[in-house]
This record gives structure tokens, C-alpha cells and sequence, in this order.
């Protein structure tokens, strides 16, 4: 049982983190561009994220809802907790962070100080796939939500298109243009489609479709790639085929023509 003092103090410890997160330099500057100071980055950034604690959407709740608000952060997305880099040069958009049957749980202590949950397949092959193929650990991107809000029922629940592509409008892309990343990458169809339409795209009919229909909006190339999770790695590489592992060889090739060299990461 988590009692009332217990709660309390995760809340300070998460409030420290977050604090720290937007106070200290940025862990790699991936390229020597041009950007709009950190601080700016992160202003504009947070009133983002006041825009979000300030909204209500019909049919949804909220992240300060539970246990007694203490999931709340100063972020558009709890997420970005662990990969909050506002300089990155690749940003990683995820469909939404978690869902109603899950945080009227258990308080979860890793979802809380990390805004994910490392044990998951989801966030473990994520963290492999950015290491294989960008030489990237997750502290060193910006991740976050397309969709802000929290649903109602189980992970698998669905959202609606058009509620997608509103919070694409509000909130994702935002996020893209503050941030300047030279990669974006949306995991999973429904997340690539409401960026992509939020952008005056029209939206793809497949999987294999968003894959290969990577666009731009200004420097930044937006590409999809299957969802990590489980579900969406074994529905890529039905029948024994691994695609996975070529999709994201070929977006980072396609990228690398793009990108200025940089010193690699120090430890």
C-alpha cells in the first residue's frame, strides 16, 4: 500500500528530477546547427506543456488525474523524462504514453521517476534499435507523445483518427519545431498518419506504405517505422522476415547523407 507520506516523496524526488533535467546542459549535441538558444527551447517548451495541464478533451483523462497527481511533470509527455534532449538530432514521437486501466493501478515508482517502464519489450527494443543503428543511447534523444491525453480502458484501446491528428496539431508538432531535430521518427502507422496529416499530408493505407513514404517539414525528415512493441515487431516480420532490422538500416543510411560528422559520445 502506498500511503499518503510515501507518495509525498516520490512526488519531490520526480520534482527534482524535472527540475534538473531543464536546468542542465543538453547530454550530446549530435550537430553544431543553428538553433534557437537551450533556454529559449525549454520556455517554449514548457508553456507547451502548461497549454496541456490547462486542457480537458471529452472522452479522455488526464496525467495529474491519478494518485494524487503525482505522475503530473513539466513536460508535454512524462516520457520525455528519460529522453529529453532539446537539442537531439533525432526525436522519437510514440502514439500516447498510458491509459486509464493502468495508472488507476498501482502507484508504478520506474513509470513515475523515468516516465516509462524499462522492463517493457516496447521501451527495451527501442533503446536497442537507436544503440544498433545511431550509435544513440535514449538520454540522448527527445521522445515524447503524439497524444498527450490519457484514454479510457486498457493499453489496447484505440483512438480515434481525427483525436490523433488534433493532438498531432497542438502538441506534436510544436514539439518538432522547437526542437529542430534532422529526424523525427513515429512509431507505428496511427502515430506517422496524424503527423503526416496534421502536416497537409494524406494519410497512408498500410504499414508498409508509411514506411516508405518518409517526408519533410523544413530540415526535419519524418519517417515511420514499426512500433516496438511486440505486436507491431511481430506484425513487420510476419512470416520469419526480419524487416525490422533493414527498415531502420535503410532510414539511417537515408539520413546519414544528411547529417555533419560528429566526435562520438563520450561515456
Amino acid at each position: 500500500m502506498v500511503t499518503a507520506a510515501v507518495v509525498a516523496a516520490m512526488r519531490s524526488v520526480s520534482h527534482r528530477a524535472r527540475r534538473s533535467a531543464f536546468t542542465r546542459p543538453c547530454a550530446n549535441r549530435l550537430s553544431a546547427r543553428g538553433t534557437k538558444p537551450v533556454r529559449d527551447k525549454h520556455a517554449r517548451l514548457l508553456e507547451l506543456t502548461r497549454r496541456r495541464q490547462l486542457t480537458r478533451w471529452p472522452a479522455y483523462r488526464c496525467i495529474g488525474d491519478y494518485h494524487e497527481g503525482v505522475y503530473e511533470c513539466e513536460f508535454v509527455s512524462p516520457y520525455t523524462k528519460s529522453a529529453c534532449n532539446t537539442d537531439a538530432e533525432l526525436m522519437v514521437l510514440l502514439q500516447d504514453w498510458s491509459c486509464d486501466a493502468v495508472l488507476s493501478g498501482p502507484l508504478l515508482p520506474e513509470r513515475l521517476a523515468l516516465g516509462h517502464d524499462p522492463s517493457r519489450r516496447t521501451n527495451q527494443r527501442l533503446r536497442d534499435l537507436l544503440r544498433q543503428h545511431f550509435g544513440l543511447r535514449l538520454e540522448q534523444v527527445y521522445a515524447t507523445n503524439v497524444f498527450p491525453f490519457v484514454k479510457v480502458g486498457p493499453m489496447s484501446a484505440s483512438i480515434p483518427r481525427r483525436d490523433l491528428e488534433r493532438a498531432a496539431r497542438e502538441f506534436a508538432l510544436p514539439q518538432m519545431e522547437i526542437v529542430g531535430p534532422g529526424l523525427a521518427v513515429c512509431l507505428g502507422k496511427a502515430a506517422f498518419n496524424a503527423v503526416a496529416v496534421a502536416a497537409g499530408r494524406r494519410p497512408t493505407k498500410s504499414l508498409a506504405d508509411a514506411i516508405a513514404s518518409p517526408f519533410e517539414i523544413g530540415r526535419t525528415q519524418v519517417w515511420c517505422q514499426a512500433h516496438t512493441g511486440q505486436q507491431g515487431t511481430n506484425y513487420r516480420n510476419r512470416n520469419g522476415v526480419d524487416r525490422v532490422t533493414g527498415d531502420w538500416a535503410r532510414m539511417a543510411s537515408a539520413h546519414n547523407r544528411h547529417m555533419t560528422p560528429v566526435a562520438p559520445y563520450a561515456r
